[in-house]
C-alpha cells in the first residue's frame, strides 16, 4: 500500500539548471515508465543510529506534544505537522535534560522548511538544504534545564493550515529528551512543556509517529551493470515489497509502529557498472505527487544535489511516465546518490538505469 500525503498543489516554478555530467544542458523531465521496465537486484543493509519521526497528528488540532522520547548518541529527527486549528499558532521543538551533567548536541545537518500553505515547496525546500549541507552548531543543555532545537521556531507564527517541516541530524552525548509541540503564540515554551500532554496519534496507517533503529539505508546492486547487456533497468524504492518500510516503537506509550514511506531514511545508493559506455539516470515517481532533491557524488570530486523534477516544482499525480532527468555519466566510474522520501511527496519511487539519454 502507498501512503499518500495531502497536500496544496503548488504554482509551477521553472528551475533550468546546468549539469555538470557528460553531454547536459539540463535536468529537464523526460517520458520513461519505470513500472514496465525489469528489477535491478540489490542488497540492502541499515545502520547508525536512530530516527525520531513525528508526523502524527498531521493535521494537529489542539496544543500538545506530537511526539517525544528520550535519547543520546546518533540520532535524527523528522517532523511534519500542520496547524489544522482556527488560531495562529507556533510549532517547535524542545530538548530537556533531566540530568545532572550538561548535554552536548551538535547538529550536524539540518533542513527546515515552513511555515507555508504551500506542502510540496516545504518538504522539497527541506531536502535541499539537508543535502546540501554546511549547517552544523551546538547546543549545551545545562542539567535540569531545557533549550529549543531550532531557535527561529521559537517565535514563527504558523497559520491556520500551514506546515512546518524539519529534518535534522544530532550527535548527542547525554540523554534528553525531544519534544515536537504545538503551542499558543503567546505561551512560555518551558512552562507549556511541562503541563503540556501528549496528543492521540492519527489512525492505522497515518499513525506516522515513532522511534525507529537504522536511521540510514544502504543500497547496492548485486551485479554489475551493463547497459549493452541489461539495457534499461529500474531499482525501486520505498514501497515496503521490495524495499521494506522501518518498524520501531511509538514512546509515548510503546505501541508497534511502521513508518509508511519511509520518512526521514536517508538512502546510499551504489549500482556499480561495466567501463566502456554512458549511463543516463533517471528518478520516475510511482504513488502520485512529488518534489524533492537527489545528493549526488560522481568520482570522488564532482558532489551536487539536483533537485527531482527541475523544470517544474513538482510531478507524477497524472503523468506516470515523467521522470526527472539526472545526469548522464561514464559507466566504471564511482557514482553515489543519496535519496531521502520528501515531506508531503507520494511513495514509492523508481530510479531508473539507461543506456545514454532516453530521448
Amino acid at each position: 500500500m502507498y501512503w499518500i500525503k495531502f497536500g496544496i498543489v503548488p504554482l509551477i516554478m521553472f528551475v533550468m539548471l546546468h549539469s555538470t555530467a557528460l553531454a547536459v544542458d539540463t535536468y529537464s523531465t523526460v517520458k520513461l515508465n519505470g513500472l514496465t521496465l525489469s528489477e535491478w537486484p540489490v542488497t540492502v543493509s541499515s545502520s547508525s543510529g536512530k530516527l525520531l519521526l513525528s508526523d502524527s497528528p498531521e493535521m494537529v488540532p489542539n496544543d500538545g506534544i506530537m511526539y517525544q522520547d528520550t535519547v543520546s548518541g546518533d540520532i535524527r529527527l523528522f517532523f511534519h505537522h500542520v496547524n489544522a486549528t482556527k488560531e495562529n499558532k507556533k510549532i517547535v521543538v524542545l530538548l530537556e535534560n533531566a540530568g545532572e551533567k550538561t548535554a552536548h548536541i551538535t547538529v550536524t545537518k539540518n533542513g527546515l522548511g515552513g511555515p507555508s500553505l504551500d506542502y510540496l515547496q516545504v518538504g522539497k525546500e527541506v531536502q535541499q538544504e539537508y543535502l546540501e549541507g554546511g549547517n552544523l552548531y551546538l547546543i549545551e543543555v545545562p542539567g535540569k534545564e531545557s533549550r529549543s532545537l531550532i531557535s527561529s521556531l521559537d517565535h514563527s507564527v504558523v497559520e491556520t493550515n500551514m506546515l512546518v517541516n524539519g529534518m535534522y541530524d544530532l550527535t548527542i552525548d547525554h540523554p534528553v529528551t525531544v519534544k515536537v509541540m504545538m503551542m499558543p503564540l503567546d505561551a512560555d515554551i518551558k512552562e507549556f512543556a511541562a503541563k503540556a500532554k501528549v496528543l492521540p496519534a492519527d489512525p492505522g496507517e497515518h499513525r506516522l509517529r515513532g522511534t525507529f533503529e537504522g536511521k540510514d539505508r544502504l543500497i547496492v546492486g548485486k551485479q554489475t551493470y551493463d547497459s549493452k547487456k541489461s539495457g534499461t533497468v529500474a531499482l525501486t524504492l520505498a514501497d515496503n515489497h521490495l524495499d521494506q518500510y522501518v518498524r520501531g516503537i511509538d514512546a509515548t506509550d510503546g505501541t508497534p509502529t511502521l513508518n509508511y514511506g519511509n520518512y526521514g531514511v536517508v538512502y546510499k545508493i551504489y549500482l556499480p557498472s561495466t567501463s566502456g559506455d554512458k549511463i543516463s539516470y533517471y528518478l520516475n515517481p510511482r504513488g502520485g505527487e512529488y518534489a524533492g532533491w537527489l545528493g549526488l557524488e560522481y568520482r570522488h570530486q564532482d558532489v551536487h544535489t539536483i533537485p527531482t523534477p527541475a523544470d517544474v516544482m513538482s510531478f507524477g499525480s497524472n503523468k506516470i511516465s515523467e521522470s526527472a532527468y539526472l545526469g548522464t555519466y561514464e559507466s566504471g566510474k564511482s557514482l553515489w546518490m543519496t535519496f531521502s522520501p520528501p515531506g508531503a511527496s507520494n511513495l514509492p519511487i523508481k530510479l531508473i538505469l539507461a543506456p545514454e539519454k532516453v530521448k
